[in-house]
C-alpha cells in the first residue's frame, strides 16, 4: 500500500508513534474511520466514541471497533473511558460541532498515557470566507458547525496542560490538488455535482495540530 494514500492524520501520527500496536481512542468514529485505521494500523486496538455507533458506518466498520463508548461530548462526562490508557487520541472534524470544545479537550487529556499523542483537525478560521459548495467548503455550509476555533486557541489549551506541540498547520496534499481536475470531472459524471471536499486541499480548509502529553 502506498503511503501516499494513507490518510493525513495517520501519516502524521506515524511520524511520532513509537510502535504500530497502538491503543487508539477515536473521538467521532463515524465515516468508516475504524476500517480505515485498521487498514493502515492493523495491530492497533481501536476504541470509538460517538453519539451513535452506526453513524455513517457499515457492519464491517462496527466489527472493526475493539470497543465503543456512546457519549454526548457536550455533557462533559467521560468517566466510562479509562484514564492513562491510550497511546493516541484522534479528534478529526469534531470540535467545530461543540460549543464547549475548550472544556471537552482538557477532560480527554487524562485518557492519554504520559508520552501519548493527541491529533486534532478542524476547519480553519478563513473557511468562513470560502465559496459555498455542496457537502461543505464554507464553514457555514454545515449547519451543525457551531463554533470556529483557531490553531492559536487550540494550541494554548494543549500547552496550558503541559503538552508539547509537535507540529501544526494545514492538512494539504499536493497530490490531491493535482488530481482535482480528474475528481471534478468524475463527480460531475457520477453525481451531477462536485463535493466540497474535493476543494479542501486547494483552499486549505482544514487546520491540524499534534501534541505529546508531558
Amino acid at each position: 500500500m502506498s503511503t501516499k494514500l494513507k490518510p493525513f492524520r495517520l501519516k502524521t501520527i506515524s511520524k511520532y508513534a513509537k510502535t504500530h500496536s497502538l491503543k487508539i481512542l477515536d473521538i467521532g468514529s463515524g465515516s468508516h474511520s475504524s476500517t480505515i485505521t485498521k487498514k493502515w494500523l492493523p495491530e492497533c486496538h481501536y476504541t470509538g466514541v460517538d453519539r451513535d455507533v452506526s453513524y455513517d458506518n457499515t457492519a464491517e466498520d462496527i466489527q472493526n471497533m475493539d470497543a465503543f463508548f456512546q457519549l454526548d461530548l457536550t455533557q462533559l462526562d467521560f468517566s466510562k473511558i479509562p484514564n492513562d490508557y491510550y497511546d493516541v487520541i484522534i479528534m478529526s472534524h469534531v470540535i467545530e460541532h461543540l460549543h464547549n470544545g475548550d472544556k471537552v479537550l482538557p477532560l480527554l487529556f487524562s485518557k492519554l498515557k504520559t508520552g501519548g499523542l493527541f491529533y486534532i483537525e478542524f476547519p480553519c478560521e478563513t473557511s468562513a470566507t470560502f465559496p459555498s459548495k455542496k457537502e461543505t467548503l464554507n464553514f457555514f455550509d454545515d449547519d451543525t458547525h457551531v463554533r470556529i476555533y483557531s490553531i492559536k486557541e487550540v494550541a494554548n489549551i494543549f500547552m496550558s496542560a503541559g503538552f508539547k506541540v509537535k507540529m501544526a498547520g494545514k492538512n494539504r496534499s499536493w497530490i490531491n490538488i493535482a488530481l482535482m481536475p480528474i475528481k471534478i470531472f468524475l463527480q460531475y459524471i457520477t453525481k451531477g455535482y462536485v463535493r466540497g471536499g474535493v476543494y479542501w486541499d486547494y483552499y486549505g480548509f482544514a487546520d491540524y495540530l499534534i501534541a505529546e502529553k508531558g
